[in-house]
């Protein structure tokens, strides 16, 4: 079952012809800008004419360094009285990046939503309650949009406050909710403290995650824990938020809504395209938004396409998950780390609970890498001789991993500083 068919399953064909059409609107939209309406390769296309979707690659990159430099309005093509809502990201290092939205691009951005939750299975018989913050963090509107247009009961219950979630899940039969994936973890804890188990004492059937890059093995503890299957879900505020792309039931890779995005994978040193199942970098061009059209930004998002056709029939190709980010990237030791790789070596760990982090110090003008992990509780208060012998486990795993040994402490469930939206994992505290 699809939400809208003849999109969804729309032949490569005529889903690049609708593409270059696409373009084409979406060039001539963005000259109406302060930014793009100065670049000549935009200039230049419009008149020559687009011909294939492969000549997205002639125009220029974008990146979040552009979009801060034009704030707040270089990147707007509509007149100001014309924009509803903007979303933006803190800002707390400069300035942050803002995207507008017209009436157009909000009512775009809800059908994508509810076309994504359909093909993970959700249905307008669900209550779907919705754990992520609202207001300028797009995960609490664009979900609420998504699930209205769907047609769910929805409860805009917000982050945070465990207590208030499980009641509100266990009062109103939740079947449906969202959340990021390092909250899920804690959230469990509390059913437990509670005496309860989400897997009897709730109506859950299924769990949406995104908005923080996760290993499989994370995803995998999740659907043990609440005994229910967890969908992912991947987008980022330049694109408009969550329902750029989505698992469906099959589970098997994220569909990209093609009909919506151009997307490209590229390396990110060279700039020039990956071939096929190779992991590049993530290049993303909006079709369907008129406020503020982007073009061929660069997400910084490690991906890869993935081979062949779903089973579920929709011809949008798939992404894998995300990797994790270029500039998430850290030297130690003259290696190259990534934090999702001492993620996944950590959540296979039944002994490791279910927060983590990375400090990076200079101890004895010696650049070190010191990874604290939350151990079970059960597992806490064991034997020293137990922590100990995990303790050297976590070290040989880690340094076979990433090829740096890490200075691996053991802590409290608990006990990790826990932050406000997504987790933070990598704390740089090293001599420059």
């Amino acid at each position: 079952m699809y939400w809208e068919k003849e999109l969804e399953v729309l032949d490569r064909k005529n889903l690049e012809k609708l593409q270059v059409e696409r373009l084409m609107a979406t060039l001539r939209q963005a000259v109406n800008s302060q930014y793009y309406g100065k670049i000549p390769e935009i200039n230049k296309a419009i008149k020559s004419g687009i011909h294939s979707i492969e000549q997205v690659r002639e125009l220029p990159f974008t990146t979040k360094e552009d979009l801060r430099g034009d704030f707040p309005w270089g990147f707007l093509a509509v007149d100001k009285r014309e924009v509803v809502r903007l979303h933006s990201s803190s800002g707390t290092t400069g300035n942050p990046t803002v995207v507008y939205h017209n009436r157009h691009d909000l009512d775009s951005w809800a059908n994508l939503m509810a076309r994504s939750l359909f093909a993970a299975g959700v249905r307008d018989t669900d209550v779907f309650q919705n754990m992520a913050g609202y207001g300028l963090f797009t995960g609490g509107l664009g979900f609420q949009y998504g699930v209205e247009k769907l047609g769910c009961l929805s409860i805009p219950a917000g982050a945070g406050n465990s207590l208030r979630q499980i009641k509100l899940m266990r009062d109103y039969g939740t079947t449906v909710a969202h959340a990021i994936p390092s909250y899920l973890g804690r959230l469990f804890d509390v059913f437990k403290e509670e005496g309860l188990d989400p897997r009897k004492d709730t109506k859950l059937h299924t769990l949406v995650i995104g908005a923080e890059p996760h290993t499989e093995e994370h995803r995998l503890r999740i659907q043990e824990m609440f005994g229910v299957k967890a969908y992912n879900s991947f987008g980022l505020s330049e694109m408009n938020g969550p329902g750029v792309a989505f698992e469906c039931t099959e589970q098997n890779g994220l569909h990209i809504w093609e009909d919506a995005y151009v997307v490209e994978i590229i390396d990110p040193v060279t700039l020039q395209p990956v071939t096929d199942g190779e992991i590049g970098e993530l290049v993303m061009t909006t079709l369907d938004r008129r406020a503020m059209p982007v073009i061929r930004y660069r997400t910084r998002d490690l991906t890869r396409f993935l081979p062949g056709e779903c089973k579920c029939g929709r011809t949008h190709r798939r992404l894998d998950r995300i990797a994790g980010r270029s500039d998430d990237m850290f030297i130690m030791k003259g290696c190259n780390v990534f934090p999702m790789q001492i993620e996944g070596v950590l959540m296979k760990l039944p002994e490791v609970g279910d927060d983590y982090r990375i400090m990076l110090e200079t101890i004895d003008d010696q650049d070190e890498m010191i990874v604290e992990v939350e151990v079970k509780k059960d597992w806490f208060k064991g034997d020293l001789s137990v922590l100990d012998r995990l303790q050297k486990h976590i070290t040989h795993l880690i340094r076979d991993e990433v090829l740096v040994r890490p200075l691996i402490k053991l802590v409290e469930p608990g006990s990790i500083p826990k932050t406000e939206g997504k987790a933070v994992r990598v704390f740089d505290h090293r001599k420059k």
